[in-house]
């Protein structure tokens, strides 16, 4: 047996035995986030001269910014427009393993288009980049690591946005699935980061300048923004707003929670939140027109059991109230084709178009082996562990 399960049972019970009182605690702290949302819902600019006072202790604060709308402000779905191209895109990648046999690397993205009231059926694509020998390495001289692979694949992601959006006429509506803030930047890859970010900024310019709406869709977001901007609030004087990252009053309070509380939602469905600027550490490298902005979603059918989605927007997105009715009003739609599972279409048809099986792993490096032992080149060997992994009927969670 690889479990202590009488470790586990004594844990479990100790949760249950607890449950009731954080249940407790958690009820009364959203019943006080709430009426501080009630409260300062009008104060604009209260609000938004908190976060500056914060960001002026620490300019790496996470939070919401108001714009002009009140924080309950909610919009009902707009009119779906009648011509739009919308274009999806979505990516998957194999690692580098050092513990198997060739060393090799795979970022697969596939993409979707589908042009609205065409009659047309959507077209795919997929681009497939095999990263091998000194593909496998940073211009330093550093091994990728996974984070390094999945930078490349979304920026691959953007990249594909940007080559099919430039063959079709206004308006045309691009989304990925994730936050379109580019993560990494971690653990020695400062550099191949950086990189990645110019590049990634100037696609984003490509988009703006060729008047495309582009968005980034995150499913069942577990951020804490605009509660963070109510923390905010509630710590008050600036003695407390020193020590900002320790006080975390309303912590296990969600934004998805706020928006989208069962039975008692500020977002009937279909309806959006009002716009919020991003206030975060990467402010810096998001200016102008590529700010980061975004809304809340409520993309399910029944008001007893809402589905909050958090939409990322650029800034040449968020004010411009005709994309932004017509990126709400596809995102709606595009969420009712899938039923009581509401996500985007064009994004489930994506990332089944992008995934990579198993199957398709095996053939990689099948036909890796066979043309580089034609080549004369030897293998190399499995390590140990890789082999014991590999034996029939071993099956581990990893």
């Amino acid at each position: 047996m690889a479990l202590d399960f009488q470790q586990i049972y004594a844990k479990i019970h100790e949760i249950g035995a607890n449950a009731r009182q954080r249940r407790e605690r958690l009820e009364s702290l959203r019943r006080e986030a709430r009426e501080l949302f009630r409260l300062y819902a009008a104060d604009v600019d209260i609000l938004r001269a908190k976060v500056e006072s914060a960001k002026a202790v620490d300019p790496a604060v996470r939070c919401a910014v108001p714009l002009n709308e009140p924080l309950d402000t909610h919009h009902p779905t707009p009119a779906l427009p009648l011509n739009a191209t919308l274009i999806a895109a979505d990516g998957s990648q194999v690692n580098p393993d050092r513990h198997g046999q060739i060393q090799y690397g795979l970022v697969n993205v596939g993409a979707i288009i589908l042009q609205l009231g065409s009659g047309n059926t959507p077209q795919t694509f997929t681009d497939s980049q095999l990263l091998y020998d000194d593909e496998l390495y940073t211009p330093e001289g550093n091994p990728l690591t996974d984070g390094m692979v999945a930078l490349m694949r979304d920026l691959d992601e953007r990249r594909k946005l940007d080559e099919l959006s430039a063959q079709y006429p206004a308006p045309v509506i691009t989304f990925t699935d994730g936050p379109i803030e580019l993560w990494g930047g971690k653990d020695g890859e400062d550099a191949s980061f950086g990189r990645s970010l110019e590049t990634y900024k100037t696609v984003l310019s490509r988009l703006q300048s060729n008047n495309v709406t582009t968005a980034g869709y995150v499913d069942k977001p577990a951020a804490d923004l605009v509660v963070r901007l109510l923390e905010l609030m509630k710590l008050g004087d600036l003695s407390q707003i020193e020590n900002l990252r320790s006080q975390h009053p309303f912590r296990g309070v969600t934004d998805r929670w706020l928006f989208g509380e069962k039975g008692n939602p500020l977002l009937e469905p279909g309806e959006r939140s009002a716009v919020f600027q991003l206030q975060s550490k990467s402010e810096k490298d998001y200016r102008g027109l590529l700010a980061l902005h975004f809304f809340y979603l409520n993309v399910g059918s029944d008001k007893k059991h809402p589905k909050i989605a958090r939409i990322e927007i650029p800034k040449w997105v968020a004010e411009d109230n005709e994309k932004l009715n017509m990126l709400h009003a596809v995102i709606v739609q595009q969420c009712q084709i899938m039923g009581n599972n509401p996500y985007p279409y064009l994004l489930r048809r994506a990332h089944e178009t992008a995934v990579v099986s198993f199957e398709e792993k095996h053939q990689i490096e099948q036909l890796l082996a066979l043309e580089l032992l034609r080549a004369g080149n030897e293998l190399d060997e499995k390590s140990p562990k890789q082999v014991d992994k590999d034996l029939p009927g071993r099956a581990s969670y990893k």
